[in-house]
């Protein structure tokens, strides 16, 4: 049995928790999870397990997160992108497996710095996207003899949309307001650039309902460097109702609220209400060539594609995006645990392949067309 020190119990680090506990080999339990965080109200407020401790800790503070790390397996960040850094220092300095949910590209950067030379493994990136979404688009791009493109969308969108952002709180809201403002790594014409979030827009229909798409931050994860001088066009955009992206550029841009983080956060906080009844959306198309069966060479298209609804697990009501988010970072930890990735340095997440996460107990959750729509 493994023991496991999970930073953040919000609404993704309370699942992969609850996930966690009821992980077991020939009835035995595998993981012994510590759930930390600063707020002891919302530690009361996790289901009670024998698999599942709890631990008043600010994460500030080095000397009390050093020692809430000793003697770890691995230590899983389900905290705001800021703080995760400091937290992988930690786990460096301990000898101790690190894994997070970050979207934020400098974070991620300083990470694989980190990983240069360690004895344990780093695997930043481990959730929807970036994270499952990388799998994704690795899988279908391995199939082709040459690359033309890969698109990448992805989205966490309210089934029942009532307000004029079409959008309601399913995630961190600090992650939101980061991939709306932050430079968007893509490859054009062969070429790694930044491109502006928020801009690219384009519309696209999937079971007969229209969407929007637009550039955000942090979405491919490592993939420009792995497919760099491979690819002509590799980008991410996110999922949203049409509207959407109208609304916030005039919050971001027009208002000023860019540079105002804190404020634009607490307005959509309290304007914005969460919803548990939520779709997840996963749609990844990629082009190029593939010889067929008379080994010539042809253009060919080939596309992932997905929903995932909100339901119950363990007899509580999870969101879609709680579901596949938390499920990718279990995953992925089970995988290192069951020694099916590398363990030490720097861990892309497109070094598993789609077969093998979805094999994975937790990665299963994304191997159905459409689970059934909560009522």
């Amino acid at each position: 049995m493994k023991s496991i020190l999970l930073l953040g119990g919000g609404k993704i680090g309370s699942v992969v928790g609850d996930l966690l506990a009821h992980a077991t080999t020939g009835g035995r339990p595998d993981y012994q999870v510590t759930v930390a965080d600063r707020s002891e109200a919302l530690l009361a407020g996790l289901p009670r397990h024998p698999q599942l401790n709890t631990l008043v800790l600010d994460v500030n503070d080095a000397a009390l997160l050093r020692t809430a790390l000793r003697g770890r397996f691995a230590v899983l960040s389900a905290l705001p992108y800021m703080l995760t850094l400091q937290v992988a220092r930690a786990a460096r300095e301990l000898g101790v497996h690190y894994l997070d949910l970050t979207e934020d590209v400098a974070a991620t950067r300083g990470i694989r710095e980190l990983a240069e030379g360690a004895g344990t493994a780093f695997i930043p990136q481990c959730g929807l996207a970036p994270g499952f979404i990388s799998i994704v688009a690795h899988d279908l791009a391995r199939r082709f003899d040459s690359l033309d493109s890969v698109r990448m969308r992805v989205g966490a969108l309210p089934a029942y949309p009532s307000n004029a952002l079409n959008y309601n709180l399913t995630w961190s809201t600090e992650g939101v307001i980061n991939e709306y403002c932050e430079p968007c790594e893509a490859i054009v014409d062969g070429r790694p650039t930044e491109v502006p979030a928020l801009e690219e827009r384009e519309e696209f229909s999937l079971d007969g309902v229209l969407y929007e798409a637009f550039n955000t931050s942090g979405g491919l994860g490592t993939l420009c460097e792995t497919l760099e001088g491979r690819v002509r066009t590799l980008n991410y955009r996110t999922i949203r109702y049409p509207g959407h992206a109208a609304i916030m550029k005039a919050l971001l841009n027009d208002l000023r609220l860019r540079d105002r983080r804190a404020l634009l956060k607490d307005i959509l906080e309290n304007a914005v209400p969460a919803t548990m009844q939520d779709v997840v959306i996963v749609f990844v198309t990629v082009s190029g060539t593939r010889a067929d069966e008379s080994g010539q060479p042809r253009f060919l298209q080939d596309t992932y594609a997905r929903k995932i609804y909100s339901h119950t697990l363990h007899g509580t009501m999870r969101s879609a995006i709680q579901i596949t988010t938390a499920s990718s970072l279990a995953a992925m930890l089970d995988l290192l645990a069951q020694g099916q990735l590398p363990q030490q340095g720097f861990v892309r997440q497109e070094e598993v392949s789609l077969d093998t996460f979805l094999a994975n107990r937790f990665g299963q959750v994304y191997g159905t067309q459409a689970l059934a729509q909560a009522a």
